[in-house]
């Protein structure tokens, strides 16, 4: 059995772990609240971007562009957005396993990632780093999201790679986030949802498809690139807050246990003590 002593310090040791904790959680909370806002304002509008565009791509019929047709590399581009902290309990494992679980082979897949975690974690598994953007992460702006997302767009043109995934974490509500990984070019049109009314109306463009392709598409990409780290945003400080609640939760556990075994000890020892008096007293007499 420990001695009092040794449960006393750890219990020490547990409860400024515990104030730890508790700061951490307050921190993340407040923060919470304001991406949570910038989340719930900004996610209808690129909703309906991503459903406007790929039906708009889906009635456009045999366009030849760069930015539909793609190129014949089997590279594949994955921006992906993790957190530059740790402590935010599975949401970067998370996000790791989805790329390293996902059908894209290793060897073939460049990584512009954004957040230290996410570098470390592929680094370490072989994946090669293009881009490690990870400042972004910590006050992402549309510009941000704008200058990622026109390196990946010119490496496309350019035929060095096939295709373009994004890979974040839906913020569904405070405690639940959704890993994703979406492809954004080329649009999958087997997956695009379309009015059956209006499925064999063809897009007219204006003044003609390239030009009017060439604004839209860097657009609809970089909007998408822009609302998944709104919302990377909101889901780190919602995991971060539940870790912290949790740990704090276990710390007073924990604490509850090490006074009870202390309390013992303590009576143990106390008994002991009396125990040797009274033998001592009967020697004497």
């Amino acid at each position: 059995m420990a001695s009092m002593r040794d449960i006393k310090r750890r219990k020490g040791s547990i409860q400024s772990t515990q104030q730890i904790t508790k700061a951490m959680k307050l921190v993340s909370t407040v923060k919470l609240q304001k991406a949570k806002s910038r989340a719930e304002e900004t996610n209808p509008y690129f909703n309906y971007m991503y459903k406007t565009v790929s039906s708009m791509l889906a009635r456009s019929g045999g366009i030849n562009h760069p930015y539909l047709t793609g190129s014949d590399s089997k590279k594949k581009a994955v921006i992906l957005i993790t957190s530059n902290r740790g402590l935010a309990g599975g949401y970067n494992s998370n996000m790791v396993k989805l790329v390293t679980g996902s059908d894209l082979p290793k060897e073939d897949t460049l990584i512009y990632s954004i957040g230290h975690k996410g570098t470390e974690a592929l680094e370490r598994r072989g994946y090669q780093i293009m881009k490690d953007e990870s400042e972004v992460i910590e006050a992402p702006t549309y510009a941000d999201a704008s200058a990622i997302c026109k390196e990946v767009l010119d490496a496309y043109t350019s035929g060095e790679i096939g295709e373009i995934y994004l890979a974040y974490t839906h913020f569904k509500n405070t405690v639940v986030h959704e890993p994703k990984m979406i492809r954004l070019l080329p649009v999958d049109l087997g997956e695009v949802e379309t009015d059956q009314t209006e499925s064999n109306i063809l897009m007219n463009y204006e003044p003609n498809e390239e030009e009017a392709l060439d604004m839209i598409i860097p657009k609809y990409v970089t909007s998408l690139c822009y609302g998944a780290l709104v919302e990377s945003v909101a889901s780190e400080n919602g995991a971060r807050m539940q870790a912290m609640d949790s740990a704090t939760s276990n710390a007073e556990d924990m604490i509850s246990d090490l006074t009870l075994k202390y309390n013992r000890a303590r009576q143990g020892s106390i008994t002991q003590e009396l125990t040797e008096i009274i033998a001592g007293a009967n020697a004497i007499s």
